[in-house]
């Protein structure tokens, strides 16, 4: 079966590895190097490495709606186009290219969290399950008909990063298992539900500000959501704190949100939610580096009452 693959970031290479085992991948498409770090390092992305490194050839179009792109796409007459996180919506010319059709390996169990950041979301919202939908692409969002899903549980301790880890192997298995199914000709297509629908918009840095209304585990959730970027932060005193690394406390005494409440001895100290304390232990002042939160202690002296959510 010959397959054009398109992807882009670190969550699409298992996707790529499984098809380099399973067909014929006949080209990759993948976003123009980037611009990365403090240096603004033009980096090419980890999908290009890989089809690089296994000699395939490579197409990085600025934009995948560019005529003459989809004049080259289509002279490799593919039977199948696999999607697995590339950037662009891809328009009706692409999805037409295929004779089986265009599948994508999608990160979240749909229609929930359709969008551009469905994994993030999921830990946001405190989800205690997600999974990998295999779905058929069509010009909508992630409103595609439903090919395979695999469950996957969300450990109350990961990050973003640990579970976008997790999810994209996930991926790249359930892709496996689609490619066979397709081999043999069992293409399953299940409408998606569009009553149960929620969406999982791209994050911006302003998603990131800590509502110390909220309760101390909603926080604990967003600061892993948010790991690594663009990072859960709040104000002291005009200065903006990341916080990287917490813990949600059960408190039974009311303790005003926001406020700094006490210390733990040798973890860190707590900050009054809606309900509950949240235990800081790690973080970083703009401009600065990161610390134990009893480093910024001995640099920052606090008594109860403090405030840290300065407007």
């Amino acid at each position: 079966m010959n397959v054009i693959f398109m992807g882009t970031p670190e969550f699409a290479v298992p996707s790529l590895k499984t098809l380099l085992d399973t067909v014929n991948v006949q080209a990759v498409v993948t976003q123009p190097d980037r611009p990365v770090g403090r240096k603004r390092i033009i980096t090419p992305p980890p999908v290009k490495k890989i089809a690089v490194e296994n000699g395939l050839q490579v197409f990085q179009p600025e934009k995948v709606r560019d005529e003459q792109f989809i004049k080259v796409l289509s002279s490799f007459k593919p039977d199948l186009i696999v999607v697995a996180a590339f950037g662009q919506i891809l328009p009706r010319q692409v999805l037409k290219v295929p004779s089986i059709g265009c599948i994508n390996v999608h990160a979240s169990l749909l229609p929930k969290y359709r969008g551009a950041a469905p994994i993030q979301w999921s830990i946001i919202n405190g989800e205690h399950v997600t999974g990998i939908t295999i779905m058929w692409m069509d010009e909508g969002l992630d409103t595609g008909d439903i090919f395979l899903q695999e469950q996957l549980e969300i450990k109350k301790e990961w990050t973003y990063e640990d579970l976008a880890r997790e999810m994209s192997l996930l991926g790249g298995k359930v892709l496996k298992k689609s490619i066979e199914m397709i081999k043999s000709g069992n293409l399953i297509h299940v409408p998606q539900d569009p009553e149960k629908a929620t969406y999982a918009p791209m994050l911006k840095k302003e998603h990131g500000r800590i509502d110390w209304n909220k309760s101390a585990v909603d926080i604990y959730n967003l600061i892993r959501g948010l790991y690594p970027w663009p990072g859960a932060y709040t104000l002291r005193n005009g200065q903006e704190i990341k916080i990287w690394e917490a813990e949600a406390i059960p408190q039974e005494r009311k303790v005003s949100p926001g406020k700094f409440y006490g210390t733990v001895r040798g973890k860190g100290f707590l900050i009054g939610c809606s309900e509950g304390c949240l235990l800081v232990k790690e973080l970083q002042e703009a401009g600065r580096k990161r610390m134990t939160a009893m480093e910024y202690m001995a640099g920052h002296p606090m008594s109860e009452g403090d405030n840290f959510a300065d407007a």
